[in-house]
């Protein structure tokens, strides 16, 4: 097992942390390069910390101002760690767009990340217009009376994380699954 050593770290850092048994390190590792590719230096750097028990979560350690009290002119700074995703509270993984728009608001809120920005504007506008469309759509038509309905697998089934050998990516090198793998 590694051990920590105390040294300074260059910041803002994202460490991302995935689960080896789940086979997640090629997730991970795509994440960084993109976030390396759209931050470049703005980044100070990118972990990847190999645990198991099915995490898969990124944080980012940045620096937060703080002011002094009234009397004092100047301001301090204190270093924080922000959760910016974790597959088990949000329910999978990140869409890359989201991860670098959290990142974003992190580290610099007024940066336009250009095409970014106008996908998630539009997700949320067709996200409003979807919902009104399903609203509408909720009586079935009478031609659509009496037809079988398509059934769609569970949702752990269908996580682009598993890849084309599903459980058995999940096991470990001793043939045991990781008690929280999905």
């Amino acid at each position: 097992m590694a051990t920590e050593a105390s040294s300074q770290v260059p910041i803002p850092r994202i460490a991302i942390r995935f689960c080896t048994q789940c086979k997640w390190n090629l997730r991970a590792a795509y994440f960084a390069q993109e976030l390396l590719q759209t931050f470049s230096t703005s980044i100070g750097e990118v972990a990847l910390i190999p645990v198991t028990g099915g995490i898969f979560t990124v944080t980012i350690t940045h620096v937060v101002p703080t002011s002094e009290p009234a009397e004092s002119s100047s301001s301090s700074v204190a270093v924080t760690e922000t959760l910016l995703w974790d597959r088990k509270a949000e329910g999978g993984f990140p869409e890359t767009k989201e991860l670098k728009n959290r990142v974003r608001n992190v580290i610099e809120p007024g940066r336009d990340l250009g095409h970014i920005d106008r996908s998630l504007k539009k997700g949320h506008s067709q996200g409003q217009s979807q919902v009104q469309a399903q609203q509408v759509d909720a009586e079935p038509a009478e031609s659509e009376i009496g037809k079988a309905t398509e059934t769609s697998p569970a949702v752990h089934d269908n996580d682009p994380g598993r890849g084309a050998i599903g459980d058995a990516q999940a096991k470990s090198g001793n043939g045991t699954k990781c008690e929280d793998c999905p």
